[in-house]
């Protein structure tokens, strides 16, 4: 990863909240975004659970349970974490 120039980093640090990107991020919070995010995009393959097409909420919950055991026992098969 290339850094950024002292002069931006300094700039993004005097503009604070009230814009541009932040100086540094948090690596930990930054890994389970992605992680989340990643887990939204795989329960899109599974079509009743990403339209949800279950129309009470109990059906769309088992939904839910069925697509993330899947995905469970496949993170397993294949060594994923």
């Amino acid at each position: 990863m290339i850094s950024a120039p002292k002069n931006q980093r300094a700039n993004r640090q005097h503009k604070g909240s009230r814009g541009g990107r932040p100086a540094g991020f948090g690596r930990t919070v930054y890994r389970r975004r992605n992680e989340v995010e990643l887990t939204a995009n795989a329960f899109k393959s599974f079509r009743a659970a990403a339209t949800r097409f279950d129309t009470r909420a109990y059906a769309f919950y088992g939904t839910v349970t069925v697509a993330s055991i899947g995905l469970w026992l496949r993170s397993q098969l294949t060594g994923e974490t």
